[in-house]
């Protein structure tokens, strides 16, 4: 077995290991917190920093003067204004805020693309994904490792024709964001939801009834007794995930569990930033107004911008 045939074996036997019994699959995604902190801006604005920058950012804000901190976020404004007008609105902050949150995804599709542009023309295609990956698995169709490939790769190729907008089987690499990573995209959120109901849905009757929501979550393992929460997501399967009581859930159903409108952190963050900065207020900041408060995005420490700048080069 080589390394690549190795490496996939193991991120499989981690994705398809059986919860164990007091364990909790999860599968509903959730948008991450901008901070651990407390949003308190009269003892600090350490909220803002971790929510602006991220909060691996925000801690390195001890190298630099206030001086050279505002010549950075001057820097980072001129990022954030996407459209070159000299503002920056409360859209705009709300991307920005985004991005500095999902910045692992970002570096994660850095890490796969240098593997999967084999000809390195600054594209992936759907061969030389399915080469890089599955290329030993053509060679060797019945492989001894009891994992049925090809049923992954149908499911792969599925994936990255929805994420191919132009249909061409050819990923930019926003695309290719979004064939690793549907759950961030409005336009993907179909197939994740296909995806786990194909998962779960054990008889393939395309539905997810009780038990097999049940199953997914929870291994009885032997073990008559079941713990506290899986007796409680039971109560919650029949009062909350089947909306229209046919005891099972249907598509929709499962949308509105694995994908719920969560509160938008990011915006609500943004028009905060946007409120205390805007002197003038007519709504949107100039680079001076974010500048003078400078205290309030990054604090009266500073940190090394330059790693933010480099990666927001393709945001």
């Amino acid at each position: 077995m080589d390394l690549r045939q190795f490496l996939m074996c193991l991120s499989l036997c981690t994705a398809f290991a059986l919860s164990k019994p007091t364990e909790k699959k999860d599968r509903v995604h959730h948008e991450p917190q901008l901070s651990d902190k407390v949003h308190n801006d009269a003892q600090s604005f350490d909220y803002d920093h971790d929510a602006f920058l991220g909060a691996e950012e925000a801690k390195t804000f001890d190298q630099l003067t206030p001086e050279e901190s505002k010549e950075r976020l001057g820097k980072i404004v001129s990022k954030i204004d996407g459209d070159k007008d000299g503002f920056v609105t409360v859209d705009e902050l709300k991307d920005w805020i985004k991005f500095a949150q999902k910045r692992w995804i970002y570096e994660d599709v850095e890490r796969q693309w240098k593997g999967h542009d084999l000809n390195e023309d600054g594209l992936v295609s759907w061969e030389e994904y399915k080469n890089a990956t599955y290329g030993y698995v053509l060679d060797d169709p019945d492989p001894d490792d009891g994992f049925n490939y090809k049923q992954m790769m149908v499911r792969d190729e599925r994936r990255f024709k929805m994420a191919d907008k132009d249909g061409d089987l050819i990923a930019t690499k926003e695309e290719f964001t979004a064939f690793l990573h549907p759950e961030e995209y409005e336009y993907m959120k179909d197939i994740v939801v296909q995806e786990t109901m194909e998962d779960i849905d054990k008889n393939a009757d395309g539905l997810i009834d009780l038990e097999e929501y049940i199953g997914d979550m929870y291994s009885h393992d032997g073990n008559a007794d079941e713990p506290e929460w899986v007796k409680t997501e039971r109560e919650q399967f029949v009062e909350f995930r089947d909306k229209n009581r046919d005891g099972k859930m249907d598509k929709e159903e499962t949308k509105d569990w694995i994908l719920p409108s969560d509160y938008d952190h990011a915006e609500a963050e943004a028009r905060h930033l946007v409120y205390e900065s805007d002197q003038n207020k007519d709504g949107k900041l100039t680079k001076e107004e974010i500048v003078d408060k400078y205290d309030l995005f990054v604090g009266s420490q500073a940190t090394d911008f330059g790693e933010a700048l480099v990666r927001h080069d393709e945001f």
